[in-house]
């Protein structure tokens, strides 16, 4: 399966100097990975706390609260198959820039939207990054590793487009989507590459 920056519509590609910084870096990577799982589960199960209440974004999403703590889990072995330790987790200055795009107010279905949409980005994101990591570094086993996630997280990106155009009119999402995309570019741009982070 191949997937690059067009399937995932992002505007800015990751700056070409990050995987290699994150080569040398890989524990750092592997950690601040392993942190990126677990807020993403934990991402997606306070979407169903908020939203208990739509039954379709429950059945969507519980299986993701699933597959992203696997995933945490799956890093952990990685770093424990190099006698490495989780170490403390990191400020992630892309989420929290990418968190203060969201529009607030509107209606209730708006509101999430716009959670659909921050999740969809930071796995396109992921995804992206993942795919840099397959390609580019010379360790075989985090080569297929990465594949695997990639894949994975390029699943879970379309599921928050979709299910956001089940709650509102899709050519809202589209045009709110576009608007996300643009403004990630800028963050991207501005963003200094970091020798021990994901994003």
């Amino acid at each position: 399966m191949v997937i690059d920056k067009h399937v995932l519509g992002l505007e800015l590609p990751t700056d070409p100097r990050w995987v290699g910084i994150a080569e040398m870096n890989i524990r750092e990577i592997l950690i601040d990975h392993a942190y990126c799982e677990q807020k993403a589960a934990s991402s997606v199960i306070s979407l169903i706390i908020l939203f208990h209440d739509r039954p379709q974004l429950v059945e969507t999403l519980s299986p993701v609260v699933s597959e992203e703590w696997d995933h945490f889990q799956q890093v952990l072995r990685k770093l424990s198959e190099r006698r490495w330790t989780l170490g403390k987790p990191r400020r992630d200055e892309y989420v929290e820039r990418l968190t203060a795009i969201q529009k607030k107010g509107g209606s209730r279905d708006q509101q999430l939207v716009e959670k659909l949409l921050l999740n969809a980005l930071i796995e396109a994101r992921s995804c992206e990054r993942f795919r840099l990591l397959w390609k580019e570094i010379a360790d075989e086993d985090l080569r297929n590793f990465y594949y695997k996630l990639m894949v994975s997280e390029a699943g879970h990106y379309k599921n928050f487009i979709s299910l956001a155009k089940q709650f509102v009119d899709p050519d809202y999402v589209q045009k709110r989507w576009k608007e996300w995309l643009e403004a990630e570019a800028e963050i991207i741009k501005n963003l200094e590459v970091r020798p021990d982070r994901m994003h």
